[in-house]
């Protein structure tokens, strides 16, 4: 009897001695598509076709409305703190500074564990036409203060 509750005692003691696994997170990847005036950024589900019809815009400025940035995200473990995806932009320099702009939104890590999840952060209206062209962007993923993953464009 002494040496099962001495057992029992040593498996209790080891259980609580666990370390608990704390969350890890990444950004898979970060598609950037222009907005028509209507807001889409294809005109059928097809992946030719929006790509195809991204070129168009991308030669026509002046159809374009906004930027979506299109962020596929993963997290494997325990959240403890809020997760937030942040995009943050870079523009052409208007005097000595470049113009910067962030856009942020909280996400949820519910379902997709293995596939990962898609958000969209949108620019779009007078945001969009007063921040002029964007040459960088940078996608993070934080829960609470701390970075779990990031990516960034080539100029970045």
């Amino acid at each position: 009897m002494c040496r099962l509750l001495v057992c029992c005692s040593w498996l209790l003691l080891l259980g609580l001695t666990l370390p608990c696994e704390a969350a890890t997170g990444r950004i898979i990847k970060v598609l950037p598509f222009f907005l028509d005036m209507q807001g889409r950024h294809s005109l059928s589900p097809s992946l030719f076709e929006r790509d195809a019809y991204q070129a168009q815009l991308r030669l026509s400025p002046e159809k374009v409305s906004g930027v979506l940035y299109d962020v596929h995200w993963k997290v494997k473990g325990r959240v403890i703190a809020p997760l937030k995806l942040r995009v943050e932009l870079r523009g052409i320099a208007q005097g000595t500074l470049p113009r910067q702009r962030t856009l942020e939104m909280t996400v949820s890590p519910a379902g997709g564990r293995w596939l990962g999840h898609w958000s969209g952060l949108i620019l779009t209206g007078e945001q969009y036409k007063a921040f002029g062209e964007v040459t960088a962007w940078r996608a993070t993923l934080w829960e609470g203060d701390r970075l779990l993953g990031e990516q960034q464009s080539f100029l970045w």
